[in-house]
């Protein structure tokens, strides 16, 4: 799928839908089936906005359903729990069961986003959709984001294949439903698609194979002579299995109890660097390390996940092994074990990309015309070439985070961006989060244990906010990890190599915290060998209108309501205010601001009230800023005054303060104590 094709199929439906001269058939970019499902839908009267959820049957329909189902149901289940057991199905997926009508019989997964007992999804009632068109088709069916006839699916990846009876019908169909958190034209993408295809499509197959094997077994009680039908299906649902074995990207290793290799798929061959011959021959311990716990784990009928060093020919490499026993009915004893071998950088990537940061912001993002501020993106423009870490330096909400975000964007897009906020983590918390921990490390930890920030950002960006509320006592192992490129995590005993961009951020002098041996000197060196001073919003005094109308025109545009005008007193307040929690504020003022208003222009009284409490400095003629008392103010002065306005109206409640301050609660509390301010 290419971005433009994506980009006119959106287009193609939003023709469709509002011209009835366009013909999707003649769109070259359309699927001649879904195209062909989009007109009868439409012919139907559908309404593509309607929800996803309805209609339902009544509920003595859906029990009828359920029960005239129970057969095909019963066989469903368990082939979907062997698929789960072995963890071949990722994480985020849903898989329906659906009848020939559309009603929806089974649903498993771990993201139950739809209710969906009693549900009925076909032509008639949704409009373009996997289960309909693969009945119709009675082939394999994947529909992507706009393909589906209705808006609320748009987000989704949907791929169904039937589920066919002896004679070739079509009786039922299974879904397998992913939410699309990644671009589809982005690399990688296609092979993913086809992955689910085929997998959802082995998984059917292998429900057809047990529904004949299911029918086989009941005619071997009535005639011996079918004993070699019986044979012929549990062939089928045998080559079903390796079929779908062969198709998975990780090694999937049988053993028996002395840990023999029984089975073995292609890629568990490659990664052991054996050949098929030698199955029967090899034992998993042969490519273990002296104090593996697997045998031992096996032995006990434990079905764990376990980091292993896998040795292949003078070569050692760090694998999750899953571990599942396969236990006697009879004896209860353990006759064999599956393992499932990921190399540890491929599952500490999938966890970087679901666990990291989102990254939203590139350098085109960072919006301002003042000089001082475009001299700091250039400067930013220039590091993020540059391979040394970078120190951001700037004040709550002047935008440090925006700012590392563009520099990876610049420099490891295809990475992870880490984000750690040195300041909320608990102390006693921050080590296990930066650096990992092993299982068993203390009490509570995950017994297969957990990789830190700094492992998972390996090829991309650790950006640690707040630095300088690091503990000192941990600034030590983070300058050895940024020097040896390598960590060790909590309870381990060796080092994992890592590759990471380290960006740190604080809103504090570090060179005078060096000074007062609150941090380490030698750290400091190490992270600043690129500073970049961000400025506050009060040095940027004509980004302050632009910033205010941008927030506006987003924010409304969001909730698609009119964009309000702001009025002249209103402008002047909002340009005279010296936004102690620059950026951030400003920001969560024009929100407040937009909610406030009742007519199509913000007025001043509008605003948050600690910007019409005249706290902040007047100009007079001489153009230098005085109190109401002609007491000059510092700019700490300022800051005390703007937090003391904004608990005044939030009542001392600490989390509503911090809101309209447009700073974080730790920020806000350590202020606090630093300006001695009772509340």
């Amino acid at each position: 799928m290419t971005k433009e094709r994506w980009e006119e199929i959106l287009e193609c439906k939003k023709r469709f839908l509002q011209n009835n001269d366009e013909n999707p058939l003649l769109n070259p970019h359309m699927s001649k089936e879904v195209a062909a499902s989009w007109i009868r839908s439409k012919k139907m009267g559908i309404n593509p906005l309607k929800k996803a959820t309805e209609p339902h049957l009544t509920p003595t329909e859906h029990r009828k359903v359920l029960n005239d189902n129970r057969a095909l149901i019963d066989i469903v289940r368990p082939i979907i729990n062997t698929f789960k057991d072995m963890a071949v199905l990722t994480s985020g997926y849903i898989l329906y069961l659906c009848e020939k009508n559309g009603a929806f019989l089974l649903q498993e997964g771990d993201m139950m986003r739809v209710p969906t007992d009693g549900l009925i999804w076909n032509e008639n009632t949704v409009g373009t959709n996997v289960h309909s068109l693969s009945m119709r088709l009675k082939k394999p069916v994947q529909l992507m984001g706009p393909e589906h006839y209705l808006v609320a699916l748009e987000n989704i990846i949907a791929s169904a294949a039937p589920i066919m009876d002896e004679s070739g019908e079509a009786i039922a169909t299974l879904i397998l439903s992913q939410p699309l958190v990644e671009k589809p034209w982005e690399e990688g993408f296609e092979d993913w698609r086809s992955h689910t295809l085929g997998l959802i499509t082995s998984i059917a197959a292998a429900v057809e194979a047990q529904m004949k094997l299911n029918k086989s077994n009941q005619k071997l009680q009535e005639s011996y002579n079918d004993l070699r039908k019986v044979n012929d299906n549990l062939m089928t649902a045998h080559n079903t299995l390796e079929a779908t074995l062969a198709f998975i990207d990780e090694g999937i290793i049988t053993i028996d109890r002395r840990g023999i290799i029984i089975h073995i798929n292609q890629e568990g061959l490659r990664i052991l660097k054996i050949k098929p011959d030698e199955i029967g021959t090899r034992n998993i311990q042969d490519f273990l390390g002296k104090h593996s716990r697997v045998m031992s784990l096996v032995s006990k009928g434990k079905k764990v996940d376990v980091e292993e060093t896998i040795f292949v020919k003078n070569d050692e490499q760090p694998y999750v092994i899953n571990i599942r026993p396969v236990i006697n009915p009879s004896s209860k004893d353990v006759d064999a074990a599956v393992l499932r071998l990921n190399h540890t950088e491929k599952i500490n990537a999938m966890v970087a990309k679901r666990s990291g940061s989102i990254v939203r912001y590139r350098f085109e993002d960072i919006i301002g015309k003042d000089t001082g501020l475009k001299k700091v993106v250039d400067l930013a423009r220039r590091f993020a070439h540059s391979p040394e870490n970078v120190l951001l330096i700037g004040e709550s909400g002047s935008g440090k985070e925006l700012f590392a975000q563009a520099i990876h964007t610049e420099s490891r897009p295809q990475g992870p961006f880490m984000a750690v906020n040195c300041a909320a983590l608990p102390r006693e918390l921050i080590e296990s989060e930066l650096f990992g921990y092993e299982g068993g490390s203390f009490t509570g930890a995950e017994r297969s244990g957990r990789p830190g920030k700094i492992e998972l950002a390996h090829g991309g960006t650790l950006f640690l906010d707040e630095i300088g509320d690091m503990p000192l006592e941990l600034q030590a192992v983070l300058l050895r990890t940024i020097e040896d490129k390598q960590v060790m995590r909590v309870g381990g005993r060796r080092y994992n190599k890592v590759d990471f961009r380290l960006i740190a951020a604080t809103n504090r002098n570090l060179y005078n915290m060096v000074k007062e041996n609150q941090f380490r000197e030698d750290l400091y060196f190490r992270l600043s060998v690129l500073t970049i001073n961000i400025p506050p919003l009060r040095a940027r005094k004509e980004d302050i209108e632009i910033l205010s109308k941008y927030f506006i025109e987003t924010y409304c545009q969001k909730q698609g309501w009119k964009v309000p005008t702001l009025s002249p007193a209103a402008q002047a307040r909002i340009n005279e205010y010296e936004w102690p929690g620059n950026v951030r504020q400003l920001q969560n003022a024009m929100i407040y601001a937009v909610n406030t208003t009742l007519n199509d222009t913000i007025m001043a009284e509008d605003l948050p009230s600690y910007i019409n409490l005249e706290i902040v400095p007047t100009k007079v003629d001489g153009g230098e800023d005085y109190f109401n008392d002609d007491e000059a103010l510092s700019l700490q002065n300022i800051e005390r005054n703007a937090i003391k306005a904004a608990m005044l109206r939030a009542e001392n409640y600490i989390p509503a303060a911090a809101e309209i301050l447009g700073i974080s609660k730790s920020t806000l509390y350590r202020k606090l104590k630093e300006y001695e301010i009772q509340y």
